[in-house]
């Protein structure tokens, strides 16, 4: 396909003279009178604006501003398909239309004081109508780009983009071409109609009274389509989710992402990115409004030596008193290689802190069952935690079978129970969420 440029320059002409538009005008006359020189291939830019009056899609309004403001989010939300972010009084949407803007383009700009304006139902059946009619009224062969204006994700400022268009190429694709050095251009496209609604907006102006221009001098060639092919399909959005729905996602796969990694990448472990998570690991909820659980980040390199061989020592000493053959022995002796190799060790301990001075056996064991759930649930924060970092992590029981190792190695309390090791890294390979199971699996209804 070749160029879109205009290789001989453009011009963009303001239309003058246009009155105040009403419902039931003849636009298009209007138009005809006001621009008699128009000519075969100019692109008529008319704001939406005049094509709602026209059309009336105008909704009376009450001067009260209170009032007038509870109407109009009204009216934003019958013209809503989804509230993409809101802050504060300003909503971001996407319309029945598929135009994501502030307030589904409801405005109260250029408007009388008693109304409100609403976008045309359908701008690209509108632009084509226009089209038709000016070409019965002068004999020529145009376009016509119907404008709104918009903000735009992560810019400041607001620009006019293209909300209906008819007898022009709206999205200009240069896949297949090459560029001057020989490269192809592989996905390269240009929204045509975009750019022609801004560059007329430089003559329209926001204040002027200046409604509708003519940009001259671009290659125009109808291919059939209309700004509506403009909007992203769902499928290609990456960003389709509004703050309430990926907040939600977001939600529903932290657990998910959550899952025990043997492979780090050589990369080191942001240390505030791990405090975060322990931050929020201790917010588990525990028995008397407690913390009855502690984290040890073991960073010195060796002390994490002199730990790992001690409980080595133990495992190896436990499992060769019950008689266990001695590959079995090194086999399982091996596998706490993995707490060597981690970037980050994390200690998971059940404290004494919050505990009750009870009389008899039995509830002192059960207020540690309750203490050492606590734990177990502060770790499960932990490793969720970790993954909403994007950190890799994989919890390891043996900790709890060298109680007193654990405490002798790093100086501990009596009353530290270690709930297991936690290894952390940089993810080896990206971290995905996992499908949820059959609830059935394990959920018994009564």
């Amino acid at each position: 396909m070749g160029d879109h440029a205009a290789p001989d320059g453009l011009r963009v002409l303001p239309v003058r003279g246009l009155p105040e538009f009403r419902p039931g005008d003849d636009l298009a006359a209007a138009l005809a009178r006001a621009m008699p020189w128009l000519a075969d291939g100019d692109v008529v830019v008319v704001t939406s604006k005049i094509v709602s009056k026209v059309e009336g899609r105008l909704v009376p309004a009450p001067t009260d501003p209170e009032e007038r403001d509870a109407l109009r989010r009204r009216l934003v939300e019958s013209e809503t398909e989804r509230v993409l972010a809101r802050r504060g009084r300003t909503l971001i949407v996407a319309s029945k239309l598929g135009l994501v803007q502030a307030a589904a383009g409801i405005d109260a700009s250029n408007v009388r004081r008693d109304e409100l304006a609403l976008l045309p139902a359908d701008p690209d059946a509108s632009a084509e109508r226009l089209r038709g009619a000016l070409k019965l009224l002068l004999g020529v062969d145009v376009a016509v780009v119907v404008t709104d204006t918009m903000g735009r994700t992560w810019r400041i400022g607001q620009t006019d983009v293209a909300i209906g268009a008819a007898g022009m190429t709206v999205l200009h694709r240069y896949g297949g071409a090459v560029d001057a050095e020989g490269n192809e251009l592989v996905v390269t496209e240009v929204a045509l109609a975009d750019e022609v609604a801004a560059a007329a907006d430089l003559a329209k102006g926001k204040l002027g009274g200046l409604p509708v221009a003519v940009v001259r001098g671009l290659r125009v060639a109808d291919d059939g389509s209309c700004a509506r092919d403009l909007v992203r399909p769902l499928d290609e959005d990456m960003f389709w989710l509004g703050t309430d729905e990926a907040l939600a996602q977001g939600r529903r796969e932290a657990v998910l992402m959550r899952r025990s990694s043997r492979v780090f990448a050589d990369e080191p472990v942001d240390a505030e990115a791990l405090r975060r998570a322990v931050g929020v690991a201790l917010t588990a909820p525990a028995p008397h409004h407690s913390t009855p659980f502690r984290f040890g980040w073991v960073r010195d390199p060796a002390r994490r030596t002199a730990l790992l061989d001690a409980m080595a020592t133990r495992w190896r000493a436990d499992l060769e008193a019950d008689g266990r053959p001695a590959d079995e022995v090194a086999r399982r002796v091996a596998r706490g290689d993995l707490l060597r190799r981690a970037p980050e060790l994390v200690l998971a301990f059940r404290a004494g802190d919050g505990a009750h001075d009870y009389p008899d056996a039995q509830r002192r064991a059960a207020e540690r069952d309750m203490f050492t759930v606590a734990g177990g649930a502060a770790v499960q924060s932990l490793l969720v935690a970790l993954a909403a970092e994007g950190l890799a992590s994989c919890w390891i029981g043996s900790t709890i079978f060298a109680p007193d190792v654990v405490r002798a190695a790093l100086g501990l309390p009596d009353d530290w129970q270690p709930l297991g090791a936690v290894a952390v890294g940089v993810p080896g390979e990206p971290l995905t969420p996992r499908p949820p199971r059959d609830p059935a699996v394990g959920l018994v209804e009564w």
